[in-house]
């Protein structure tokens, strides 16, 4: 276990376990689904409903075109569906088949033990810690997403 002992500014230490535990969540999820990349996964986490392609390319700070090869490799893996916008027949809706939807659960299922035992935190605790992750985040979407942000 490396020595932190010299690390004595609180927010430095926030900002590393941020890291630690960011890094240490994604190694995890890349172990229990190695045939999804990073962008995959992050990709069905974030299809709760169907969205409209430009919208999640925006969300995750990719270009169109990144979207589209990543829906491409979804689809051939048969997790996902595109079909045009009802309101908008330019645009097309990303939406999770039924496998989408299971391997979108497994994901989820994994994510939570992965942060309980990466924590360490009772479930009390990873509820406060989730609000406050929410608020932290509502704070920095409201002044705008940070530039180059990984998903």
């Amino acid at each position: 276990m490396p020595d932190l002992s010299d690390i004595d500014h609180p927010d430095v230490n926030v900002m590393l376990s941020i890291v630690m535990l960011y890094w240490s969540l994604h190694d995890r999820l890349s172990c229990e689904k190695p045939d999804l990349s990073k962008q995959e996964r992050l990709t069905l986490i974030r299809l709760s409903q169907p969205r409209r392609m430009g919208d999640l390319a925006r969300a995750m700070q990719t270009l169109p075109s990144t979207m589209t090869a990543l829906t491409d490799g979804l689809e051939a893996k048969g997790l996902v569906t595109r079909r045009r916008d009802p309101k908008d027949r330019r645009a097309w809706l990303l939406e999770l088949t039924e496998t989408g939807e299971e391997t979108r659960a497994e994901l989820g299922e994994m994510l939570k033990l992965a942060l309980r035992e990466e924590t360490g935190l009772d479930a009390a605790d990873l509820q406060q810690f989730s609000d406050l992750l929410l608020k932290i985040r509502s704070h920095i979407m409201a002044k705008g997403l940070p530039k180059g942000l990984p998903f």
